[in-house]
């Protein structure tokens, strides 16, 4: 085999996802979609933000959720143009404590870097955490949804890994 043909082959490999040399399903790369959005009603101290990145982490999606002076949760989300649709479904239905829900989105700028959905001054006023803490779920390698119970586990742990002190004795079983 000649140099120039290696090297073509080689090019071509480097340039394929891992999994795909792999034959892995998922590998398949479907367009990615951003979105820009805002929730305005009962939004503040009802786990709203929380409930954003549980909508990340189970559809793998990256952005940032984060309050905005005046009572209202700014985010953005990007990734499958499905899972996106769904994630602002349940964002639209709301926390079991929130009402008055009203969600606008508008189309976004995809960002090829983003590989991580950040809460960003993250507190809990039913914990009685005040120490603001920026909560980061890292995407995964393989990109599927995920059950609720392995959401709450991962959510678990990026609660676990990032609270500190007496903050992290205040977790419960059931957040």
């Amino acid at each position: 085999m000649s140099p120039g043909l290696l090297f073509g082959i080689a090019a071509v490999l480097l340039a394929c996802p891992l999994d795909a040399r792999a034959g892995h399903k998922e590998a398949t790369m479907k367009p990615q979609e951003a979105i820009s959005g805002t929730v305005t009603g009962n939004d503040q101290h009802v786990g709203f933000r929380a409930m954003i990145m549980k909508q990340a982490i189970e559809y793998d999606l990256a952005g940032y959720a984060k309050n905005l002076p005046n009572d209202v949760v700014s985010f953005t989300l990007q990734g499958d143009a499905d899972r996106l649709d769904k994630a602002v479904a349940a964002i639209r239905e709301g926390t079991k404590k929130s009402s008055n829900i009203e969600v606008t989105t508008t189309p976004g700028t995809v960002d090829q870097t983003l590989d991580k959905f950040t809460i960003f001054a993250w507190t809990s006023t039913s914990r009685n955490i005040t120490d603001p803490y920026d909560l980061v779920f890292k995407l995964r390698h393989k990109d599927k949804t995920l059950s609720k119970a392995d959401v709450k586990d991962v959510w678990h742990g990026i609660l676990k890994s990032t609270l500190k002190g007496d903050d992290l004795k205040k977790l419960h079983d059931d957040d």
